[in-house]
């Protein structure tokens, strides 16, 4: 795993300067950083069944007056959702682009011209609101919806099919017109301007369609690049789950500039189609499983150039493109306002010259605007609240955007990795990142603690003792009690403690479950709780020639009464160890013998008793260190009745009677059971042990050989079960 250190977007994605991308923590790549994945959005559109509407010659006709020839010839594709969402995770609403790491890109109105087929010239779509169905379904499809079809000012699409699917071949022309009109607003409705609300489209749609070539000359293209950067802004914020608008455009803007996802043609485009869109036409054959959203931000966040196609319609054969489509694509590099009713949003092709085979200087910055909630009381007419957008619209050909032949694009990518989000997802998982830090931070306390105080000033001494505090300080919020320092290997501390601990035994009948927030086993060592109420350290056990050496213990004290420790189905009779001189300074248990040490807890399951638990030992000791008494050093040698040192790890515990319950434990994190092929009949501390301290013998049954079910459940009642 790469160190976090050799990779600065791997500390900091960014951005670090904020700039531009000011909305930063209300985003979806904030949420995702902390480890809040919300999985793949549900994508609002509803194609799927606009094959099942017959429209006669005469329908057709008027279809295309009003400006959607194309658009209806486009059939259903299969969306990828994963994909999706993983573009979404790059919008920014700030700049109304896409940032990848090669820069920004976005969907433009020459991309909804090509993809699409609609107008990005003409007037803008804006009009009244309503809040209800009745009259305005009344005057232009010649029926009302019942209550169960609509909802303040939508209509069901269901119904619009129901009842105007099939027009009789006998109608009149006003007939004609009525389901032309229920076509039209079912077909904005399942694509271009599809909602959040399920199978709904506003009805304020419907005045634009009175008259059919009127109609035709509103910027439809305009209006549905509006409400998709609408969707694309609302679905960025961290809170959404949802995504509406067109993405169908959206699906086939990215296969067309991105080499990632995209599908193998069924079909060689011997010659293009129009609109480009239907080169990805039906259901398209691919590797398309187990790509999930992990899976495409991963491609996002190592995206090289050779993976973008900036230009992707150059070599397309222009013949094919409309004529009123080729005398408008200049504005499609119009720096200007998009509108759709109460929908107002910024173009802003300047930030992506490249996309039209120019050079990319530092654009201008973007200035902040809030997104207005404007009233959709009915009979409002928006013109009246967006003059300064609809001023904006009107000046569009005054605002192409040109090229600097001059532009320097390293300048850019300086610039531009400055103020954008480098990567999504974390190079790295949190649990480890938290381990490190954990693991820094304990380094710093005992380098701290360690620290020699003599001959310090007192500004030195100040600091010194500060950055002890704030250390420890740390360590208990993370662990949940006061920090008790815990050695590195090898070294001992410098002021020994004296302690009593108390065993007490208390029967199972249940196991035990790991309330750990990282859960269980996968947790971080340094996140373990036991009870809820105590948090210990680390016990590593490292097997050399046949022993245990170099025994850390990292206690931490939790004031208060004795709380439970150990729980595990345990077969053990009664074993107390009492310090018959309160206290005992240093002492080693060792057997000479070499068949088990009694400073280890012999926990073993009979093998009668497999399936009851009948008492358990709950080692509540206070701090206390066990130095070797016959070499002199701290390190714990820990003998394996077997002789095998892979077979065992151990829980000290010594006993103390009427002391303070201030508890100590020490973490083992991860315990390894391991079954036995000897018997211990009698465990006795060797002659290190002080003359007046009483023996207490012990018989213990071991199970020759323990099952894998068996090891987990003990395994499950708290890392620090240990059964040598």
């Amino acid at each position: 795993m790469e160190e976090i250190g050799m990779d600065p977007s791997a500390a900091n994605p960014g951005p670090i300067d904020r700039s531009v991308l000011y909305d930063q923590d209300k985003h979806v790549s904030s949420a995702v950083w902390d480890g809040q994945e919300r999985g793949a959005l549900r994508c609002h559109e509803h194609t799927s069944k606009l094959g099942e509407w017959r429209l006669t010659p005469k329908q057709i006709e008027l279809v295309e007056k009003a400006g959607f020839g194309y658009l209806r010839k486009i059939p259903a594709i299969s969306l990828d959702n994963p994909l999706i969402s993983a573009l979404v995770e790059r919008w920014r609403r700030e700049t109304n682009t896409f940032h990848f790491t090669v820069g920004e890109m976005t969907v433009t109105l020459q991309d909804v011209a090509f993809l699409l087929g609609l107008a990005i010239d003409g007037m803008p779509v804006i009009g009244i609101t309503y809040t209800t169905c009745g009259t305005v379904c009344e005057k232009y499809l010649g029926k009302a919806p019942d209550s169960t079809y609509a909802s303040g000012g939508m209509v069901k699409l269901s119904w619009l099919k129901e009842f105007f699917s099939q027009c009789p071949e006998n109608a009149t022309i006003e007939e004609i017109e009525h389901h032309t009109r229920a076509y039209l607003l079912y077909l904005v409705g399942s694509t271009i301007f599809s909602t959040t609300t399920g199978n709904k489209v506003p009805v304020m749609y419907l005045p634009l369609f009175e008259n059919f070539e009127n109609a035709g000359r509103y910027a439809w293209g305009a209006a549905a690049l509006a409400f998709l950067y609408r969707a694309l802004g609302n679905a960025s914020v961290r809170s959404q789950s949802t995504i509406c608008g067109c993405l169908t455009l959206l699906q086939c803007w990215s296969y067309y500039h991105l080499n990632i996802g995209r599908p193998k043609l069924n079909r060689d485009p011997i010659h293009d189609h129009f609109p480009f869109v239907l080169r990805w036409k039906g259901k398209q054959s691919g590797p398309t499983t187990n790509r999930d959203v992990v899976f495409y931000r991963k491609a996002l966040d190592s995206l090289e150039p050779c993976d973008v196609e900036w230009l992707p319609y150059k070599y397309m054969d222009s013949t094919v493109i409309p004529e009123e489509i080729r005398n408008s694509l200049v504005l499609g590099r119009s720096k200007t306002m998009l509108i759709c009713f109460d929908k107002a949003e910024r173009h802003l092709p300047n930030r992506v010259l490249r996309q039209y085979g120019m050079l990319q200087p530092i654009p201008e910055d973007v200035p902040q605007w809030v997104r207005k909630s404007r009233g959709v009381d009915g009979g409002v007419d928006l013109s009246g609240k967006m003059e300064s957008e609809l001023n904006e619209w009107a000046d569009r050909a005054l605002h192409i955007v040109d090229g600097d032949d001059d532009a320097d694009e390293n300048e850019y990518m300086v610039w531009y990795l400055r103020i954008t989000r480098k990567v999504v997802g974390r190079p790295i998982s949190l649990s480890s990142e938290f381990q490190r830090t954990i693991g820094g931070v304990r380094e710093i306390s005992y380098l701290a603690e360690t620290f020699p105080l003599k001959g310090l000033l007192p500004e030195q001494f100040e600091s010194i003792s500060r950055i002890r505090s704030i250390a420890q300080e740390c360590l208990r919020d993370q662990v949940g009690g006061t920090v008790v320092l815990s050695p590195i290997v090898g070294t001992e501390l410098g002021k020994r403690t004296r302690g009593k601990e108390r065993v007490r035994r208390k029967g199972t009948g249940k196991r035990r479950r790991s309330n750990d927030p990282m859960e269980g086993h996968g947790a971080s060592e340094d996140e373990s709780q036991y009870c809820g109420m105590v948090e210990v350290d680390q016990l590593h056990l490292h097997h050399t020639n046949d022993e245990v050496d170099h025994l850390p213990l990292c206690t931490t004290v939790l004031e208060g009464e004795a709380a439970l420790l150990l729980d595990a189905p345990n077969k053990v009779d009664d074993m107390q160890l009492h310090d018959a001189t309160d206290g005992i300074d240093a002492s080693h248990f060792c057997d000479p013998s070499n068949e088990a040490d009694n400073s280890n807890m012999l926990n073993s399951i009979g093998e009668s008793d497999l399936q009851t638990a009948k008492t358990v030992e709950e080692v509540i000791p206070q701090a206390f260190e066990l130095p070797d008494a016959t070499n002199g050093n701290t390190n714990l040698e820990i003998h394996n009745e077997t002789n095998k040192p892979e077979d065992s790890q151990g829980c000290n515990a010594t006993n103390g009677i009427n002391g303070p319950q201030t508890l100590v434990a020490t973490d083992v994190n991860e315990a390894q059971i391991h079954g036995a092929t000897d018997k211990v009949s009698e465990s006795q501390p060797s002659d290190a042990v002080h003359s007046d301290q009483q023996m207490v013998k012990e018989e213990v049954e071991v199970v020759p050989q323990l099952s894998h079910e068996n090891t987990e459940d003990l395994a499950q009642q708290g890392d620090n079960s240990v059964v040598a």
